[in-house]
């Protein structure tokens, strides 16, 4: 790796917590900077884990098939690691990961991780957070998925991500309508008729572009709640 990279990567969110900067130069000493194309497999269900990977660029879906069937679990954005449960237990992963868009990724060794959250204190507090909170939101997956509609579920995805992209009432779809729908728990062709549903509730799709009229319908269709969506919404 670059010096210039290595700086780089120093800063970023994974390392913050990190008391010993020393030990931040032991997980860097081994690690990689890559670049990957979009549509790139960077991990396959069942391989040891060798390294974490922290997202620096890009979108990266996590997914697993069973079969032939075949569904995402997760969308990761930058700042975003995967798979840790996986590194710190020495285990094989439980889900596969590929690049949605073009992404640079640190991968970094994952003994260099293991050793690092045995001796610094204030790491092991930070990856201990991650994974309480990675757990937090699964249960929040969880009731999602169990508790509400298909329907109400892309509601709520679109009241999100709208806020996330500052309320505007106007937003292309970050990728592609299989991807949304595999996220959201159900068919190509449901997402669409889903899509339709949703006319009546001021919102307007052509592509991927979608423009909420009036968020207050909306919301009163998806019902947002904090247990479920955090306090986003």
């Amino acid at each position: 790796m670059r010096s210039q990279d290595r700086e780089e990567m120093r800063r970023i969110g994974f390392f913050r917590g990190v008391d010993d900067p020393e030990q931040v130069d032991a997980m860097l000493r081994g690690a990689f900077l890559q670049r990957f194309p979009a549509h790139v497999e960077l991990i396959q269900t069942g391989e040891p884990a060798d390294f974490l990977h922290v997202i620096v660029d890009g979108t990266v879906e996590m997914f697993s098939g069973h079969r032939d069937r075949e569904t995402t679990l997760g969308v990761s954005g930058p700042g975003d690691s995967f798979i840790l449960a996986a590194v710190l237990f020495d285990r094989p992963y439980l889900q596969s990961a590929r690049a949605l868009t073009a992404a640079r990724i640190l991968m970094v060794p994952a003994e260099a991780v293991r050793q690092a959250f045995a001796a610094d204190a204030g790491f092991a507090r930070s990856v201990a957070e991650s994974l309480a909170l990675a757990y937090r939101g699964l249960i929040m997956e969880l009731k999602n998925q169990k508790l509400r509609s298909g329907l109400e579920r892309l509601a709520n995805w679109l009241l999100a991500h709208d806020a996330a992209n500052g309320s505007k009432g106007r937003f292309d779809l970050p990728f592609d309508k299989k991807v949304l729908a595999a996220r959201l728990g159900m068919a190509p062709e449901v997402l669409s008729r889903s899509f339709a549903a949703l006319v009546p509730y001021e919102v307007v799709v052509q592509g991927p572009s979608v423009v909420i009229r009036d968020p207050a319908v909306l919301r009163k269709l998806a019902q947002p709640c904090t247990t479920i969506d955090g306090a986003t919404l």
